[in-house]
């Protein structure tokens, strides 16, 4: 079915699963780094492909860790964060600071992406007891419109209508920023599995 038929009842079935995803992942996010994070109530958006070049920010440089879902719902998973964003989180855990991203820093934010995007699914699987499970994570650092027309791209969404749950990271120390944009990108027919398990298809 085409994103744009979804109801209001299913919009609200996507919101709470991606609300107990988020709520888990945000959990495993301050643990990690010993801090208190927040979280946005998340958002079912659904836009137009021509839009995702066009979002607020779309030139800017950004990184972003995407996963891979696989299993019974496969997809992208992607968080985004602005580079001092990441420069603050490796430094949170590793104890030194760099400009560039060498490859322990890397390292390091792809193992925060592998993390956060396992507590997210694991929480989606124990919701709807369907099989979720995460590839091995990989970094991008390019113009944020580039990286998220490719994971929509390679999540099989380049009709007119694409559809992500986006929620926000977020924490209240202005010295020591730390947040990001989490989107979870599924394949075509993957939202209508989960739909089918609540039993609001």
């Amino acid at each position: 079915m085409s994103y744009q038929e979804f109801n209001a009842l299913q919009l609200d079935a996507l919101r709470e699963v991606g609300n107990i995803g988020a709520g888990n992942a945000a959990t495993a996010l301050s643990q990690l780094l010993n801090r208190k994070v927040d979280m946005t109530v998340p958002a079912v958006n659904i836009v137009p492909f021509s839009d995702v070049f066009s979002r607020i920010g779309a030139e800017d440089i950004a990184i972003g860790v995407i996963v891979r879902v696989l299993g019974d719902t496969p997809g992208n998973i992607l968080f985004v964060f602005e580079k001092e964003v990441a420069l603050n989180i490796i430094e949170s855990l590793t104890g030194m600071r760099d400009e560039e991203f060498g490859e322990l820093g890397s390292s390091v934010l792809c193992e925060i992406g592998n993390i956060i995007s396992g507590s997210y699914m694991n929480a989606i699987a124990k919701f709807t007891n369907l099989v979720i499970m995460p590839s091995v994570p990989a970094m991008a650092y390019d113009m944020l419109g580039a990286i998220l027309s490719t994971t929509f791209i390679e999540s099989g969404q380049f009709d007119d209508s694409v559809l992500d749950i986006e929620t926000m990271f977020i924490n209240d120390d202005e010295n020591k920023k730390i947040g990001g944009h989490f989107y979870y990108v599924p394949m075509p027919g993957s939202l209508e599995k989960i739909l089918n398990t609540l039993g609001v298809i």
